[in-house]
């Protein structure tokens, strides 16, 4: 039996984690949470997860330095990390690109939206 994806879904605010945890469970995808910045560089090097959802604002290390560390790291540097976040400013863009997001999607976001880009973003890896 072939598992589902895992996906870490990286999120301060915890209703906007259950949301979109309760979605993503509910179209097959397994997911794993974490509150901040620093738990998710851990949770990721550890679970080794299929993708990760970041938000941008985080507490102890933000976002953007979350997922440099994720890129810098070999355990995690081809992990895809799709950035949901309510900056929407071009700087923010830019930073989160330089920073090694794959993708970026503005809050609020439709869950269609966001499953139709992870399933792609999926795809794209395991072709690769």
């Amino acid at each position: 039996m072939i598992e589902s994806p895992l996906i870490l879904l990286v999120d301060d605010f915890e209703d906007t984690r259950t949301m979109y945890s309760r979605m993503l469970s509910f179209q097959g995808f397994r997911v794993i949470e974490a509150a901040d910045g620093e738990a998710a560089v851990e949770l990721a090097q550890t679970a080794l997860p299929d993708l990760v959802v970041m938000d941008l604002g985080l507490p102890k290390i933000d976002g953007w330095e979350a997922t440099r560390r994720l890129k810098a790291d070999v355990r995690t540097h081809d992990i895809p990390i799709l950035a949901l976040t309510g900056y929407t400013r071009d700087e923010s863009v830019r930073r989160a690109k330089a920073a090694g997001c794959d993708a970026l999607f503005t809050k609020p976001c439709s869950p269609d939206t966001l499953v139709a880009k992870i399933r792609e973003m999926l795809t794209s890896r395991a072709i690769s």
